[in-house]
């Protein structure tokens, strides 16, 4: 079995962000020269995630604003008594989920119809990363 590692990195303009990486995983497979496995996409934060859905701008919108009335920005929440005020992040951040696992057939990402890899920012403007690990043979 052979692997591929790498790292996208991300210093997003504003707190929430949700950002297309479906082409940049897309290439990580590609170079790999994996032709059947899979490709695991990781936020290596914990107020961020990734997640598989279509990439329509009222569908993004839509779960911005679900995200925000399931976790809505509060000042009340116990975290910040740690001295951060991103409570409602890790919140959203464990709705979405922080990884998903995408299978590589014939050497390119297998998906259905419309499907899109996409890394979800919940308390950015800083550095942050996600790792891309394709494995198989």
């Amino acid at each position: 079995m052979k692997s591929a590692t790498e790292y996208l990195w991300f210093n997003t303009t504003h707190e929430r962000e949700f950002i297309n990486i479906t082409e940049k995983v897309a290439d990580i497979v590609k170079q790999s020269t994996i032709m059947e496995g899979f490709v695991l996409v990781s936020a290596m934060h914990i107020t961020a995630g990734v997640y598989v859905n279509d990439a329509e701008s009222g569908l993004i919108a839509d779960i911005e604003e679900w995200l925000e009335k399931l976790a809505p920005y509060r000042p009340d929440y116990r975290h910040h008594a740690t001295g951060e005020m991103n409570g409602d992040a890790h919140l959203k951040s464990l709705l979405i989920h922080h990884e998903v696992m995408v299978p590589i057939t014939q050497g390119r990402l297998d998906f259905g119809p419309w499907q899109q890899i996409y890394y979800a920012e919940f308390d950015g403007q800083r550095k942050k990363r996600v790792i891309v690990k394709a494995l198989g043979e």
